[in-house]
């Protein structure tokens, strides 16, 4: 699986050039962002954008993100490195686990400094775990986005992590959250 990461890398590379102006950045090269999320349990992909399905579990989910601006397929989009950590409590099967990845968030619409968008990237984890058991996993990301000056912005988001069903346990992890980032 680790074989899979370094083409990832390269294709992202190829398909990406600096932009101009961003809606994400501004005038503005570089961008930290805290993640803050509650688990709404395992499933599909899908269960992210059905939040009546949503299930809380006693996890939560903290990621800080560093990101440049960045042109993908001329959308509006950032290069990220993220480094995660989800703390499971009352759980003996082990949900904990810190991850280290790399992701493009694309804007896929915009209006009035708004923005919605999706992002997807691969992540590596430290534990195996009773939901994924694959170490590789693979985060989809839905966001809703606001500018709110021109150095801060929020953001409400959905994430999925899982492994795309490489191994026969892949339930995944889902997270609803709130993130804040700063513009420099």
């Amino acid at each position: 699986m680790k074989k899979y990461l370094l083409p990832l890398m390269c294709l992202i590379a190829v398909n990406s050039a600096i932009a101009d102006s961003n809606v994400m950045f501004g005038d503005k090269i570089n961008s930290l962002t805290l993640y803050a999320a509650q688990s709404v349990g395992s499933g599909s992909l899908l269960k992210l954008v059905q939040p009546g399905l949503w299930d809380f579990n006693p996890q939560t989910f903290v990621m800080l993100q560093y990101a440049q601006p960045i042109k993908f397929f001329r959308l509006d989009s950032r290069l990220n490195l993220n480094i995660g950590q989800n703390f499971a409590y009352k759980s003996s099967q082990g949900l904990s686990f810190t991850g280290i990845g790399i992701s493009v968030d694309s804007a896929l619409l915009q209006y009035d400094g708004w923005y919605i968008g999706i992002g997807i990237g691969p992540f590596m984890r430290n534990s195996r775990d009773y939901w994924v058991e694959s170490r590789l996993v693979f985060e989809e990301k839905f966001f809703i986005g606001k500018n709110i000056s021109d150095n801060w912005y929020v953001e409400l988001f959905t994430v999925h992590f899982s492994n795309g069903n490489f191994t026969p346990r892949n339930e995944g992890f889902n997270f609803a959250g709130l993130s804040f980032g700063y513009k420099f």
